[in-house]
């Protein structure tokens, strides 16, 4: 637990840091610098279809890594192979999905060369992006396993970001034209893998060499079996991410991906703490299960979905009170994404209130119940999608995730009830949820003030001091006046 307290806290720092460097590039600095909110969006689909691409190729194996790595470890062997197998099969799966995507190139082109030019134009770029994604996926999944997971978070939410960042001042300046911006734009998002190699080599970790008992530790029939699983789970979430995308391209424009993107990347503070957690945690919910140690994975699972659920809900409020204002320094036709906030916010909460159902059944014997619901989803939300986009725009698009998100991870929450009776629920989290709507009525009586910087100021400290002093005073979070009391005591 320690670990995983000391890991999760320099990841939140670190993607902290990084959330607002991103609100920067989100809210100010691709609006301004690169001016066309076509291009804006193009950056984002780029970023939206390269995942896609990636888990196509990687095969399941990002997710092979947590359940079998367990049964591998062994630094005196090389891990008996398990770096070469993660690498090698993708690699393979990468020029089979490369070949389709570029036989698919005549039907894209028919369907977006009228609402999305741009995207056609960039086409190709798409391919080494993908194949830089990928290896940073399998790489960062294997680092996970080693629990190591501070330099991976601190590449993709901070130093990718800056890159970004640099890469639109240069446009902005002039020195190079649009075609090189995202060409560097590529290279900074492509950099985290050619890192991470490099800090597998400084921890002398990167053992590329097949082992001989590879295929003997675990069965190879039981490896391929839940990698095809893994596979076809991890594409019915990758779809879901990219379907929105699409669909507003198809139906709408790239503007429109660039207001609705803009507002969905805003809401994606929220789950900070939960992805920094997670980074850590699937590694220690496979060795559980590997342990059989139930009683101990229930308490995670609580304790986690509070400590989640805590910080989340204070990021909500403190987003959705200054949601006028966030869009008051942005273009005014930004301020369109302003429902997707809303819908998404809530979506993003309700995931944080069922904790780390997804996580449990993927790694436990339970797994094909998650690739059901995830290709359910995938139906779900391509229908919902058809129905609500061409009349309701980016708004319909974020309505129709939040109810497909809702609806399946309550199903989550039941199955992990049903098959390992455990649940993430308990009064503290209704007692969340009344301090977060105290919260928000105090924001609420605050008046508009004339500056801008000052109305932010002062409605995030109130929002903080009624709900921080709410969750204190009635000791909501047992981790957070632990946490007050080792730190007075400190100090």
């Amino acid at each position: 637990m320690d670990v995983i307290r000391k890991q999760g806290y320099l990841n939140t720092i670190i993607s902290t840091v990084g959330m607002v460097v991103g609100y920067l590039n989100t809210v100010l600095v691709l609006p301004y610098f690169l001016g066309d909110p076509d291009k804006v969006g193009l950056t984002r689909f780029l970023l939206s279809v390269s995942p896609m691409f990636a888990q196509f190729a990687a095969l399941g194996f990002t997710n092979t890594s947590a359940r079998f790595f367990p049964y591998f470890r062994d630094r005196d062997k090389q891990h008996n192979g398990f770096l070469f197998l993660m690498l090698a099969i993708p690699m393979l799966g990468f020029a089979v999905v490369t070949v389709l995507f570029l036989l698919l190139k005549p039907a894209v082109f028919e369907l977006y060369r009228v609402t999305s030019p741009l995207a056609v134009n960039y086409y190709y770029y798409i391919i080494p992006l993908s194949f830089f994604t990928l290896l940073f996926l399998l790489l960062d999944a294997y680092l996970r396993s080693l629990y190591k997971t501070i330099v991976q978070t601190f590449l993709q939410d901070f130093l990718v970001r800056i890159f970004t960042m640099a890469c639109a001042a240069l446009y902005f300046w002039g020195w190079i034209d649009f075609q090189w911006f995202v060409i560097l734009f590529i290279a900074a998002n492509s950099s985290t893998a050619l890192i991470c190699i490099v800090y597998l080599l400084w921890l002398r970790q990167f053992f590329v060499r097949p082992g001989r008992n590879m295929f003997q530790i675990v069965p190879i029939r039981e490896v391929v079996q839940y990698g095809l699983y893994a596979f076809l789970g991890n594409i019915s979430s990758t779809i879901i991410t990219f379907t929105d995308t699409a669909m507003i391209m198809m139906y709408r424009s790239l503007a429109d991906v660039a207001f609705y993107t803009t507002g969905y990347f805003i809401t994606s503070a929220i789950l900070v703490p939960y992805r920094s957690m997670n980074k850590i945690l699937s590694p220690q919910v496979a060795d559980l299960f590997k342990l059989h140690d139930m009683p101990a994975l229930a308490q995670l699972y609580k304790n986690m979905t509070r400590v989640n659920l805590l910080i989340g809900l204070l990021l909500f409020l403190g987003i959705w009170c200054n949601v006028d204002n966030i869009f008051a320094f942005m273009p005014a036709e930004y301020s369109a994404g302003r429902y997707v906030i809303l819908f998404m916010g809530i979506a993003r909460i309700f995931e944080l209130a069922t904790g780390l159902n997804a996580m449990i059944l993927v790694t436990s014997h339970k797994y094909r119940y998650d690739l059901i619901l995830n290709v359910l989803m995938v139906i779900l939300v391509i229908y919902t999608n058809y129905l609500l986009i061409p009349e309701y725009g980016i708004n319909g698009a974020a309505f129709a995730s939040m109810l497909v998100l809702i609806f399946i991870n309550v199903f989550r929450v039941a199955f992990v009830g049903y098959f390992f009776k455990m649940q993430p629920f308990g009064w503290d989290s209704l007692l969340l949820l009344l301090i977060a709507g105290a919260a928000y009525l105090a924001s609420w009586l605050v008046p508009q003030l004339p500056h801008l910087l000052l109305d932010i100021a002062v409605r995030s400290l109130v929002i903080t001091a009624v709900y921080g002093g709410l969750a204190i005073g009635l000791k909501v979070s047992p981790e957070l006046n632990n946490g007050l009391v080792k730190l007075r005591a400190r100090f």
